[in-house]
């Protein structure tokens, strides 16, 4: 193991058991077919249930609309990138050249998605129980408190309040392709409202502006046609 990695687990207080998925938690696609988009997925939902946790526990008296929204800034991209920041993400990322060169190792959206990776990767080396205590570590320091709510929604917050509001199940988001080089992919994603029979898709250099530009697609298409 390379010194950056020790230096890494002993920032994030965790042993890894099985170190291979420490490194494919920090492997991007551009470097190897190995990669760390699947731990990102599952991450993404690690996070979400945490931080939920984390919210429900800390401000008791705020309503779900609220929560949402909080929840929403919490596990967003900025937020995310300034974890990674802080964790000195950058010294241990595997980009392959191209990425290199196009300055892969500042891109916020990179930091953030190794950001859920490594919490996907705890959970499949050590349990839920080791993820919410490391995502517990990670947010001690980051603001948590009911104004957040004041903050500016991104589309999928918006559209994700639309449907809460109306008691209809979330939306899925899926990939359905993806074109060009490992360091310059564009994803292709689709947004499916089930109980409303709606899908809109959406394009974007990374699979979280895919999902935005899906989401303000369907959230374009309910505004036009209002159910």
């Amino acid at each position: 193991m390379t010194p950056s990695l020790h230096q890494l687990q002993q920032r994030l207080q965790h042993a890894f058991a099985d170190t291979r998925l420490l490194e494919r938690a920090l492997t991007h696609r551009s470097f190897s077919a190995d990669h760390y988009e699947r731990l990102e997925f599952l991450g993404d939902s690690v996070l979400n249930l945490t931080v939920s946790d984390l919210l429900y526990r800390r401000l008791a008296q705020t309503t779900e609309g609220d929560l949402s929204r909080i929840r929403a800034n919490l596990v967003k991209q900025d937020t995310l990138h300034q974890i990674a920041l802080r964790l000195e993400l950058a010294t241990c990322l595997r980009l392959g050249e191209g990425e290199v060169k196009s300055g892969g190792f500042k891109r916020p959206s990179i930091l953030a998605d190794a950001v859920e990776s490594l919490i996907g990767a705890v959970y499949l080396d050590a349990g839920f129980d080791a993820a919410n205590a490391l995502v517990q570590r990670l947010f001690e320091s980051v603001d948590v408190n009911p104004s957040m709510p004041a903050v500016g929604k991104d589309p999928k917050t918006e559209l994700q309040e639309w449907l809460q509001g109306r008691k209809l199940a979330l939306p899925i988001y899926r990939v359905v392709g993806t074109t060009g080089a490992a360091h310059r992919q564009t994803f292709d994603v689709e947004c499916d409202i089930v109980a409303l029979q709606r899908v809109e898709r959406g394009i974007g250099g990374s699979r979280r502006a895919a999902e935005q530009a899906a989401a303000q697609a369907m959230l374009q298409q309910l505004k036009d046609s209002p159910t």
